[in-house]
């Protein structure tokens, strides 16, 4: 899992709360962690895989992903993935190599080895965490930005810089406060600590109160814009703007779900480093307390590599084509303009891999040799909705379809 604690478990002279957790049955927390993540990451890569041609459920047609939404997404799940694969390394060797932790127990050891594992599986986890906290915040700004400016030039060199700039310097920095003057002499205390602690919560922290906001600002920019200039506000634009809302919903619940229980956990063992006996016995139930939400922790952090597939994508079936021909098929469609609809109909979903291209290809397949089409812009998030209205312009369908598209990739 992805927490302080296990930095701090690397020196030598730890602090009695950290050991109090860390030396708790430590055979099956890692037993846990490893059988959490290897379901997560088994199970993150299925659902990423491309699925076999018959797959796609009864109604459903692509939808134009524009550039910028569609890689943080991926970069999301391939942060949560390559977190899963760190905690599947340090929880094997812990478990098959059990002499690596009382190494790092004792004191003066003059063997290295055992803790530099001990540091650089755990920044590995941490950077690889952290880094998919800011990319979930950077989706939450994207989202908001392309419905307030009807979409733009694609920012995700930005996010890029801020993401892993601000992850390797948080990530960096606080391990080097944490671990002065050595790692096998920490200097000791509560103050020395903290600012390794705030280096860790405080993208967890940012996206727990900024994203909603952005999100909640979202909702009420795209309900806005459903209704458009007329103040037109159909029932199929009605559910459009509860599956995004549900959208939203789904990713802020996994985030709560996979790292509230860290916070939780953190407040009761720096109210048990406070006390002046952590052992007493009237504290037995703030140690009980804290050694659940220990192994949840070590269950749940995992799990966010899945479920946040879910969240972004749904359950899209173990169905899995790894055929050569099937990936060329996939990469024919994806720049395919058109698709049938049920009915024979031609729904218009014009859609590009270029987000700064996206305004002008959509506006061609909208508008065709000058003249709007009749059929239906299909809008699906995991329904299928019709949008279409005479009295709206295309160029409104047409701003419309990219940031739905957008939202809804």
């Amino acid at each position: 899992m992805a927490s302080p604690r296990l930095e701090t478990f690397c020196c030598p002279n730890r602090d009695p709360a950290t050991e109090l957790v860390v030396s708790f049955q430590p055979v099956l927390f890692s037993a846990l962690s490893l059988g959490s993540a290897a379901v997560s990451l088994l199970c993150s890569v299925l659902q990423m895989l491309p699925k076999r041609k018959g797959y796609r459920r009864l109604g459903q047609y692509p939808l134009p992903r524009p550039a910028s939404s569609a890689r943080i997404l991926f970069i999301i799940s391939i942060c949560d993935i390559l977190g899963c694969a760190g905690i599947m390394v340090r929880s094997s060797l812990w478990l098959g190599l059990p002499n690596i932790i009382n190494q790092i127990s004792v004191a003066n050891n003059t063997d290295v080895w055992p803790e530099v594992f001990c540091v650089g599986s755990a920044m590995w986890i941490q950077l690889f965490f952290t880094a998919s906290f800011w990319w979930t915040f950077c989706y939450a700004v994207d989202v908001f930005l392309v419905v307030k400016t009807s979409a733009g030039i694609s920012t995700i060199i930005l996010y890029h810089m801020i993401t892993w700039g601000l992850a390797v310097l948080l990530c960096v920095e606080g391990v080097a406060m944490l671990y002065y003057p050595s790692i096998s002499d920490c200097e000791q205390g509560l103050q020395h600590a903290v600012p390794h602690y705030i280096t860790t919560y405080a993208p967890m922290l940012l996206v727990l109160v900024a994203n909603p906001v952005f999100f909640h600002r979202t909702i009420a920019a795209v309900t806005s814009l459903l209704k458009g200039r007329q103040g037109i506000y159909t029932e199929n634009e009605r559910r459009l703007a509860n599956d995004i809302k549900m959208r939203f919903f789904k990713i802020m619940l996994v985030f709560f779900i996979c790292w509230g229980p860290n916070i939780i956990n953190e407040s009761l063992l720096f109210y048990l480093e406070m006390q002046a006996d952590i052992n007493d016995i009237s504290l037995r139930n703030v140690r009980n307390a804290a050694l659940i939400t220990w192994f949840i922790m070590g269950i749940l952090n995992p799990m966010q590599a899945f479920l946040n597939t879910l969240a972004f994508h749904g359950w899209t079936g173990f169905s899995v084509d790894l055929s050569l021909q099937r990936r060329r098929e996939l990469g024919w469609d994806s720049m395919s303009t058109s698709v049938t609809n049920a009915g024979g109909q031609n729904a218009i979903v014009g859609s590009t891999l270029l987000y700064q291209s996206h305004i002008q290809e959509t506006k061609k397949s909208l508008l065709g040799n000058g003249q709007p089409h009749s059929d239906a812009i299909s809008v699906l998030s995991e329904g299928n909705f019709a949008f279409h209205d005479s009295n709206r312009s295309p160029v409104y369908e047409e701003t419309l379809l990219i940031i739905l598209a957008c939202i809804l990739g």
